[in-house]
């Protein structure tokens, strides 16, 4: 089996509560609840599987009905669920997000079956077939050491894309070290940026750089800017830097910013399995997440190959 993306990282169902605003204390009425599969590195894959990338996941379920609805949505979009563990007499993980108006958002994780997870559970030998292996964070340290003990057996073949997430960021370059070495593509954001290196945008980068990584991909978010510039993304390699600048932005009305930057980063490795330049992956990227804020939750608005291209087309008068 041609395995082009593994993904391997926490699997949890996402209760999202749409707030009025987002509290440090006190009252605010829910205006919508609603509940959907999600995880970080799992949601990049299903994006990927729905833009007809053959990609497999790993991680771990309960067997509980919650487990069954993550099994059968990566199934649907052809994803491979052989290696996902189901966990007898376990609860499949959740995770509460809170998300207001200004896109703010706070979570919650309640990691269930994914502090089961074990080195026994992953199989080395066909995670080494996959092109790229997905990385995204665990909440228990167990399962961060299961991923550093995965990547010293990982085939140098293997191209190591990692998303550490607040979670992992707030761990510091120190502790990420042994993972940032062997990193091919880092996705982060502004925010996690500043936690793991306690830097800005350009200087932090450079950190991410000397620790190793091959290409940092920063992401701004809405109303971004780099220096006085507007820019949605930044793209870092030994060499070249390149500034991603938002595309028009008649795509809809802004839902739900939950799995943005997932989204992002299943656009940018579409690219570059199909061979795009970074600027190139970037721009795929900011285009699968504008279609991904559109709806709730992080999987419901992201794009099919068709989206995709015609989006891409449209905005750069390119063929994908």
């Amino acid at each position: 089996m041609n395995i082009q993306i593994m993904g391997l990282g926490a699997l949890n169902i996402d209760h999202i509560y749409k707030v009025e605003r987002i509290l440090d204390d006190g009252e605010a009425v829910v205006e919508e609840a609603e509940s959907f599969p999600g995880g970080s590195a799992a949601n990049t894959i299903y994006g990927l599987a729905k833009l007809g990338i053959s990609a497999s996941f790993c991680g771990a379920v309960g067997d509980d009905e919650e487990g069954r609805i993550l099994l059968q949505d990566f199934q649907k979009v052809g994803a491979d669920t052989s290696q996902i563990k189901v966990k007898p007499k376990a609860k499949t993980g959740s995770a509460l997000c809170l998300s207001d108006k200004l896109g703010k958002r706070s979570l919650y994780v309640l990691p269930g079956a994914n502090n089961l997870l074990t080195i026994d559970d992953l199989d080395s030998s066909y995670i080494n077939q996959a092109g790229v292996l997905h990385l995204s964070s665990f909440a228990d340290d167990r399962q961060f050491k299961v991923s550093l003990e995965l990547i010293d057996k990982l085939d140098l073949s293997v191209k190591l894309s990692f998303a550490p997430g607040a979670l992992y960021a707030i761990k510091g370059l120190k502790a990420l070290a042994p993972i940032l070495r062997r990193t091919y593509l880092l996705f982060i954001n502004q925010d996690e940026l500043r936690q793991l290196t306690g830097k800005n945008v350009i200087r932090g980068t450079e950190s991410c750089l000397k620790q190793g990584c091959h290409n940092v991909v920063v992401t701004l978010g809405k109303g971004g800017k780099l220096g006085k510039a507007a820019a949605v993304g930044y793209i870092r390699d030994a060499e070249n830097e390149y500034v991603i600048e938002p595309a028009s932005r008649d795509t809809g009305a802004e839902v739900d910013t939950t799995g943005a930057g997932d989204a992002f980063a299943a656009g940018f490795l579409y690219g570059l399995v199909k061979g795009k330049g970074l600027k190139e992956c970037g721009r795929l990227g900011d285009i699968a997440a504008q279609f991904c804020i559109r709806k709730i939750g992080a999987r419901g608005g992201l794009p099919t190959r068709n989206q995709l291209a015609q989006r891409y087309r449209e905005l750069y008068n390119k063929k994908l």
